[in-house]
């Protein structure tokens, strides 16, 4: 016996008309993460040297490009995984939720300036290092706020909740992710302290996250 037309089959979600299924939300998510990682490399300049033998030490004086590219690969790297798991908690996407993941891939694909801000200005050092640094904490805050924003829209919306999860547990996970607003507001405030010390933060937040037991969804 077949489906009457225009009808849905038992395991497929329903999607409002006019809206795309959540695949294809991810899909297109996956597509703005991707770009936004090939865009870190094109900031890793070759550096130009002057006289013959200078290239070890050009190489070497341009680490923050290194540094960065590698600490913000692994930022997204780590928000692409989240992504994922977080939309393995929904089943079907509506308007509000489409703006709320349209926020957060705004704040996401904004990155790559602050890391080559960040890049450039902590070889020069001084006032301008620590302000580069900040840009960097602050956008990292907005993105940490975009995924907090969408797990607290989940937490009163269940009827976009996948069979099994429920608004406590999206009420759970926007607890556990609630820390990463705190953490990137500290930085801000370390960043006119040591914008070393506040990359390495960064840094370390980054690793916290890949630490097994460390998932929550979001950043």
């Amino acid at each position: 016996m077949t489906d009457a037309p225009g009808s849905a089959r038992p395991d497929e979600p329903v999607t409002e008309p006019g809206l795309p299924s959540t695949a294809r939300v991810e899909a297109f998510s996956d597509g703005v993460l991707a770009i936004a990682i090939t865009l870190l490399i094109l900031e890793v300049k070759v550096p130009e040297v002057d006289a013959p033998g200078g290239l070890a030490h050009a190489l070497a004086d341009t680490w923050p490009s290194y540094v960065t590219y590698l600490v913000t690969f692994g930022v997204i790297g780590i928000m692409w995984v989240n992504h994922h798991a977080l939309f393995e908690r929904i089943k079907v996407v509506n308007r509000s939720l489409m703006f709320l993941n349209l926020l957060l891939l705004m704040t996401i694909s904004f990155l790559p300036f602050p890391t080559a801000l960040l890049a450039r200005y902590l070889r020069v050092g001084g006032q301008d290092a620590s302000i580069a640094a900040a840009v960097y904490s602050l956008n990292a805050l907005c993105i940490a706020l975009a995924f907090s924003a969408m797990w607290r829209y989940l937490s009163r919306t269940p009827a976009v909740l996948a069979d099994g999860f429920t608004t406590d547990m999206a009420r759970t996970a926007l607890k556990r992710a609630a820390i990463g607003p705190v953490i990137y507001a500290s930085t801000i405030v370390i960043a006119f302290i040591n914008p070393y010390l506040c990359l390495a933060c960064h840094a370390g937040v980054a690793l916290f996250f890949v630490l097994p037991g460390r998932h929550t969804g979001g950043r």
